[in-house]
């Protein structure tokens, strides 16, 4: 879990914002949103479900639902170009070829109707039209292979329904990876699978991440997960990232109130005791619609004070590019709010 030295940055993300028009107002899903990516580097995003984790990856794949959703500000740098204001035709050279995706659901993402063998053919031709059918084809054998698919010969002319939900998932791995993508997208991949296979696809993701040498952003709700796989960890709350650091410091010393109540509320085998109750944050995200300009956080946290209601912290660096975004962390003389 350790990067290489002078590892390059192979993805950008600047000040991303992403906005929802809906009836009740507009929806900042993600607001100011920035992180790097570097090469061989799993960088886990984790956060409560609604707070924008996976709007923000959505948005760099440029695959936000339009209407209603739409990229209003920032840039993704991946090669030397802002992948957001690309023409859709240019996107589609690098959305699976270079950056690929895996889904929550692999059923809702394999085509029900479509062999393996033809949903693989096709992805692998389109970025690579020198490849005849029949090499394509030995390509993806190859890549259902290298996920663990037995008689992966056989299995290829199966249909998404004839296997697991755990071989499916395996399935949409040898897909994202079959062009040799410099960036892998995990958007919360064992959200369906039970807890044994839950642990063989991750166990395969960073094997293969390690094998190919390609960059993770790992979505997840999961710090358990978290712990185990990734190199730095970005924390999102109401549309932004709230802490950053690398994995090691965010669990050893968590800055952000938020931070540590999702750490404390997952149970330990070390420190819990029989009949202890585990530790919830209380309350309830809030509405990101209209936010006040203050941090969302506060109705919520246990060391709010008079500034948390009426301004937004700015972010400041602890040190070994451990940065935070809380008013704990501001000199008592900068707290100043009109």
């Amino acid at each position: 879990m350790s990067l290489k030295p002078n590892a390059k940055v192979v993805l950008e993300v600047r000040d991303l914002q992403t906005y929802f028009k809906t009836d009740a107002g507009i929806v900042k899903a993600v607001d100011g949103v920035s992180f790097k990516l570097h090469e061989g580097e799993t960088l886990g995003i984790v956060g409560e479900s609604g707070s924008g984790k996976s709007v923000t990856n959505l948005s760099v794949m440029r695959l936000i639902p339009s209407p209603p959703g739409k990229v209003v500000g920032g840039e993704a740098i991946f090669e030397d170009r802002d992948i957001l204001s690309l023409s859709e035709k240019e996107m589609r050279s690098i959305r699976g070829a270079k950056i690929s995706m895996i889904f929550q659901d692999p059923m809702t993402s394999l085509n029900p109707f479509l062999r393996i063998s033809t949903q693989m053919v096709e992805t692998i031709r389109l970025h690579n039209k020198e490849l005849s059918r029949q090499e394509a084809l030995e390509r993806s054998i190859e890549m259902l292979r290298l996920v663990g698919i037995p008689s992966a010969e056989k299995r290829v002319r199966d249909y998404p329904h004839q296997f697991s939900g755990g071989m499916r998932q395996r399935v949409m791995i040898a897909m994202a990876l079959s062009c040799n993508a410099k960036i892998l997208v995990a958007d919360e991949p064992t959200t369906a699978l039970d807890v044994t296979i839950q642990a063989q696809i991750l166990e395969l993701i960073a094997k293969l991440s390690a094998k190919m040498g390609t960059a993770v952003i790992l979505v997840t709700h999961d710090l358990g997960v978290v712990a185990g796989m990734c190199d730095h960890v970005c924390v999102m709350y109401a549309g932004k990232i709230v802490e950053r650091a690398q994995t090691a410091t965010l669990y050893a010393k968590p800055a952000h109130p938020y931070t540590e109540g999702l750490i404390k509320s997952v149970p330990r085998m070390d420190t819990s005791k029989k009949g202890e109750r585990l530790y919830s944050i209380e309350g309830q995200p809030p509405n990101v619609i209209d936010l006040p300009p203050c941090c969302p956080f506060h109705p919520r946290c246990p060391k709010a004070m008079e500034v948390c209601r009426h301004a937004y912290p700015p972010l400041r660096d602890l040190g070994s590019g451990h940065e935070v975004s809380c008013w704990l962390y501001v000199d008592e003389k900068e707290r100043v709010y009109e």
